[in-house]
């Protein structure tokens, strides 16, 4: 295998594209990857489990890594097509820093190809074509604490695949003393997850579907790689939360939601927020409805039933189902109304009427 050494620039032309227009910032952005070897087909990534074979001049499956002189080089490095600043339970994070901020970047490129995918217009591209920011990981972790936010978020599009400027951000964020958050869906091998893990804090992994079948049909991608990916962030100390958005005719099957949670409940993750997220018509899927709200009440019911200590519904303003109920007593301890904490019942993680630890980074 071999591994990267980083810092390699190059400008203009030499790169992967000449001035933009429309945006007046050159795509002078590469760097050398992490975890990639040779072979007699090309350069072969091993970031994640496509393990694209890269000839000469071409990009992989995620569109930005590039095989330059028999180089894996991450064109996805320093240059997000993407920043915000957002509340942390948009990513959706219930149970780690409420009522903090993340420093939000993306980078365009995806190495899924999900049907339902909503930042498509980014995922599915390449970083040379996209407007994107000139912001190298000193700059981001500056913004984020000139901004007084709690954590960098790496999100929107897919972290795995801008790698090596999410590893290096992260380390950078937390000699400063901020936190690094994923939002992922968890599609990575297992070397290079060991590697990010001792540095990420937090993550929410997207769990799309409980089956291989759907896994491959409607995102492209393998159930056993996400679930390795879960267990080995809980084994590493990471916070998780995990998302399963319930999309009509495709994972709103409830005998699979049932087998999803006993996983979740026999692999230890009873007390790791389960978020059901209510699909909107996007992308390639336009012509389905959004998902029935007593779907998405009866995903929570079997998921509370299973085992699962905070199961919450995401996109479904006024249903109240986003609020953190003591696992105990049974209490209102954290009440949210969209992004905003309203009220909220706990001393040092713990909740004020029993005194039961609430699982979580408070």
């Amino acid at each position: 295998m071999v591994m990267g050494a980083g810092g390699i620039a190059y400008t203009g032309s030499e790169a992967f594209g000449e001035e933009k227009p429309s945006s007046g910032i050159k795509n002078k952005w590469t760097h050398e990857a992490l975890f990639y070897t040779e072979t007699p087909k090309g350069i072969r990534c091993l970031i994640c489990p496509n393990e694209c074979d890269i000839k000469e001049g071409e990009t992989g499956d995620c569109r930005n890594r590039i095989n330059k002189g028999g180089v894996l080089y991450s064109m996805a490095y320093g240059n997000p097509c993407a920043v915000h600043i957002d509340p942390i339970e948009k990513k959706p994070l219930l149970h780690f820093l409420p009522g903090s901020t993340a420093l939000s970047i993306a980078t365009a490129g995806c190495n899924l190809a999900c049907l339902n995918c909503q930042n498509w217009t980014i995922s599915q591209k390449s970083p040379a074509d996209t407007d994107n920011q000139d912001l190298m990981p000193d700059k981001v972790v500056q913004a984020a604490i000139d901004n007084h936010c709690a954590s960098v978020a790496y999100t929107y599009t897919e972290p795995i695949t801008f790698y090596e400027y999410t590893y290096d951000t992260s380390v950078l964020a937390r000699q400063a003393g901020v936190k690094n958050v994923m939002v992922t869906a968890g599609y990575i091998n297992k070397e290079p997850l060991l590697k990010l893990c001792k540095v990420i804090d937090a993550a929410n992994v997207d769990l799309k579907s409980f089956s291989n079948d759907i896994y491959l049909k409607l995102n492209a991608g393998k159930l056993d790689t996400i679930l390795n990916t879960l267990v080995t962030m809980k084994d590493e100390g990471v916070w998780l939360e995990i998302t399963n958005l319930v999309v009509p005719s495709w994972t709103d099957d409830l005998d699979m939601i049932k087998r999803m949670c006993g996983w979740l409940m026999q692999n230890g993750f009873e007390n790791y927020p389960l978020h059901f997220s209510r699909f909107h018509p996007t992308y390639k899927l336009t012509q389905l409805p959004p998902t029935p709200v007593t779907v998405l009440q009866s995903a929570r019911d079997i998921a509370v039933a299973e085992g699962l200590h905070h199961v919450y519904i995401g996109n479904v303003p006024g249903l109240g189902a986003e609020n953190t109920i003591c696992p105990n007593c049974h209490q209102l301890v954290v009440e949210r109304k969209g992004y905003r904490i309203t009220q909220q019942h706990l001393n040092d993680g713990r909740c004020e009427f029993c005194d039961t630890p609430v699982s979580g980074v408070w």
